[in-house]
């Protein structure tokens, strides 16, 4: 695997601007959603099992996050909160690309073997987090 940076090729999908997009349209979405004090999203996993989903407390975690209560956040969801902290940094570079024209970083020359890696770690992290949340009891 390779991480170059490089300009947008000619026709090639602009992913900052997509994906900043997506992120800054989520957020917008869910500030609305608790400034209009609608109710909370019911877990219906949790509702049926009485035990935590997968992402169980990353509404929580969000909350926490964005009012800069870190260490709460973490204990909500980890992995949740990893996922905030990257799109976080991910929406600044997004910025900065968009406004200088900057050069964009991508992966190139990814092998399976490395894209299987990337499969079992990403479930393995799934894992890892539903038994946190479990004996933590969110």
């Amino acid at each position: 695997m390779q991480i170059v940076r490089r300009p947008l090729a000619p026709g090639e999908a602009d992913h900052e601007l997509i994906w900043l997009a997506v992120s800054l349209g989520g957020l917008a979405l869910a500030s609305t959603w608790f400034a209009l004090q609608l109710p909370w999203p019911v877990c219906l996993f949790h509702s049926i099992t009485g035990h935590p989903c997968l992402t169980c407390g990353a509404t929580r975690c969000a909350i926490a996050f964005f009012h800069g209560q870190f260490f709460t956040a973490w204990k909500w969801n980890p992995l949740a909160f990893c996922a905030y902290s990257t799109l976080s940094i991910f929406d600044v570079y997004a910025c900065a690309v968009l406004m200088w024209g900057a050069r964009r970083v991508r992966l190139v020359s990814v092998t399976s073997e490395e894209k299987d890696f990337a499969r079992v770690s990403f479930v393995t992290l799934l894992l890892v987090n539903w038994t946190y949340l479990l004996v933590a009891g969110n």
